[in-house]
């Protein structure tokens, strides 16, 4: 009797903690602080010394070595440690859609810095996998074989096999995934570091040539993700990544593509009730009803806005205002498109629809419906209340993000969260021990991995906390990305206010420092800084393994009065640089004679050519 009322007395109080949270809102920047602290979990590589989540080790340390290419870095999919680059691509977009559209609420709440820094990671190895232009290398590692063990990553005995696409080999899906990725990062890291924008856009242009120029689905050339990560077509990629190409260079030949082609490849023909890593269809019609809103359609407005009824169909099926055509909710209120990892369709939803309620609230415009015209912040209500379902206002009282509320799941079917660290428990635990000695144990999870949304419930909201129910306990990338920008929105109109660090945080820039634009304020002179660098590649090109580019860097004086004698350092530079005399100093330059002098408003250059990234320039004295 005495358990019965103890159980009793518990369940009273976590519902009297889910009223209190409901009452309060709930927070959503401790939410996006846990959500930016699972891409941290997920990373593969050599990880960083200012890495948050400290259970986590180095691994996959020679991943494509085997291949004769570097495949180190990017991300770990779900709770395995194949690296899939469809949803991998999908992830990086979204996060970068969720920092540029929301780029002053995260900035706001001090995630900015974080955010591009888990845009960075997969980019970077994008551009590594991006080895030839018509060359992609798509995927490391093998399902089956994966999925066989229960081991960490630090531990990994499965084959790290690498898969590539090419001309004789297509994947036109992933390919455009990955060109959308790098543009929507080039528009997200602009701000910050416009060299570093060049050169994705660089990627991207590319990568969406090589897409369109040979068409294919990639899980026809690589058969080994069919199983795992099946396509259903590559004309919503193509679109999708002609759309970002357009919104990061303005240049019309991509928005002409995606007009020419608006019926042939579906744009403008299907209503769609999902938008995830493989049907991108509606984000496509709501990023391109974004251009229509702004004014910006042209002499394409009219097939825009066949785009945009489109999208007006998604949002309204959402609202449950679509003539009946609508999506199926649960009896507790949640998006349920399918059975294994319902929450990514919710997660991806809530994320668009906060987005065009931006648009259309800029725009002084309603959705059109066809039960009438519904105000943006209708919209907004819907991300809100999948938002809240996640985080705990649900029949079971859980909170499907681990770390968050008083109640999450804590067998989460994810290897490495199930296992001991390996600075706890150092000895190698191998393939079949980890099942027998920690996937089958009844005990939580030894490590937090904060910031997951696990698959969650089912069409009545019911949901078993077991390490083996992974079609309801495994996190993914794909879920997670979208998360970055709602839980943003979010906290920006819910009226707190402050920075959600979990712990205070390494003081870091804007931007992570290997993103961070060199413009520097020069010591003791004024507190503007006289001196910009604008940073360009001007040029590309591939020998044998090594990609090769040409930087042209402006400096320009924008002060009021000259400047002379101005002394540079330049660290990182392996190759020739021209336009800059050495002095006996080492890594410092200074200005031929006849430009010792730079006027107000003034501008020189210089230009170097190297592999790799781009060196660093400071200004070490002038005068």
């Amino acid at each position: 009797m005495k358990s019965l009322n103890f159980v009793g007395l518990c369940l009273l109080l976590g519902m009297l903690v889910l009223e209190a949270l409901t009452a309060e809102g709930f927070n959503y920047g401790d939410a996006l602080d846990k959500t930016l602290m699972f891409f941290e979990a997920q990373r593969s590589g050599k990880l960083p010394a200012n890495q948050r989540v400290k259970w986590r080790g180095d691994s996959g340390l020679k991943d494509g070595y085997l291949q004769g290419v570097n495949l180190v870095g990017g991300y770990y999919d779900a709770g395995d440690h194949v690296k899939f680059g469809l949803p991998m691509a999908y992830t990086v977009t979204m996060l970068a859609w969720g920092a540029i559209d929301f780029r002053k609420e995260l900035t706001d709440v001090d995630q900015m810095g974080y955010a591009l820094w888990s845009i960075g990671w997969g980019t970077d190895y994008f551009m590594k996998a991006h080895t030839q232009p018509n060359v992609l290398w798509a995927q490391v590692g093998d399902g089956d074989s994966d999925h066989y063990c229960w081991e960490r990553a630090e531990d990994m005995t499965t084959p790290r096999t690498a898969y590539k696409l090419d001309q004789n080999h297509p994947g036109s899906d992933l390919a455009g995934e990955t060109a959308a990725a790098l543009a929507a990062s080039a528009i997200a890291f602009k701000p910050y570091n416009s060299s570093h924008s060049n050169l994705l856009l660089l990627h991207a242009k590319q990568l969406f040539t090589f897409a369109d120029r040979y068409r294919g689905l990639y899980d026809d050339s690589i058969q080994n993700a069919k199983q795992f990560y099946t396509s259903s077509g590559y004309s919503d990629e193509l679109l999708w990544a002609a759309a970002w190409l357009y919104r990061a260079t303005d240049d019309e030949y991509f928005l002409k593509y995606v007009v020419d082609n608006a019926v042939y490849m579906g744009g403008t023909g299907w209503g769609v009730k999902e938008f995830s890593w493989d049907n991108k269809y509606a984000g496509v019609q709501i990023l391109l009803s974004q251009i229509l809103l702004e004014g910006r359609g042209g002499a394409y407005t009219s097939t825009l806005k066949q785009y945009q009824a489109k999208a007006n169909y998604f949002a309204c099926a959402c609202l449950q205002k679509n003539d009946g055509y609508n999506i199926h909710k649960t009896p507790g209120g949640l998006m349920y498109v399918r059975e294994w990892n319902n929450l990514q369709y919710a997660s991806a939803a809530a994320f668009l629809l906060a987005v065009y309620s931006d648009s259309l609230s800029a725009a002084n415009a309603k959705l059109t419906c066809p039960e009438g015209q519904i105000p943006p912040q209708e919209l907004l209500d819907f991300a809100r209340s999948q938002a809240d379902y996640f985080l705990g206002k649900n029949p079971k009282s859980m909170s499907y993000l681990v770390g968050y509320g008083p109640q999450y799941p804590i067998h989460v079917h994810h290897r490495g969260s199930s296992i001991a660290s390996i600075f706890s428990l150092q000895s190698t635990v191998q393939c079949v021990q980890g099942f027998e000695a920690w996937y089958r144990r009844p005990e939580g999870n030894p490590n937090v991995i904060n910031g997951a949304l696990v698959g969650g419930p089912d069409q009545n909201d019911n949901f078993s906390d077991d390490r083996s129910n992974y079609e309801q306990t495994e996190p993914t990338l794909s879920g997670c990305a979208p998360l970055v920008g709602l839980f943003s929105k979010l906290q920006s109109v819910s009226g707190a206010a402050g920075n959600y660090h979990e712990k205070a945080p390494v003081p870091h820039p804007a931007t992570p420092p290997s993103y961070h634009e060199t413009r520097k304020t020069l010591p003791s002179k004024s507190q503007e800084a006289p001196v910009e660098f604008l940073h360009s590649i001007t040029k590309t090109w591939t020998v044998g393994p090594t990609t090769y580019y040409r930087h042209r860097v402006m400096i320009k004086n924008k002060s009021e009065k000259p400047i002379k004698d101005v002394k540079l350092v330049i660290e990182g530079l392996t190759g020739s640089i021209w336009g800059l005399i050495p002095t006996q100093q080492r890594n410092t330059y200074e200005l031929p004679s006849w430009q010792k002098v730079l006027q107000p408003g003034s501008e020189c250059s210089f230009v170097y050519v190297q592999g790799g990234p781009q060196a660093k320039v400071t200004v070490q004295s002038y005068n």
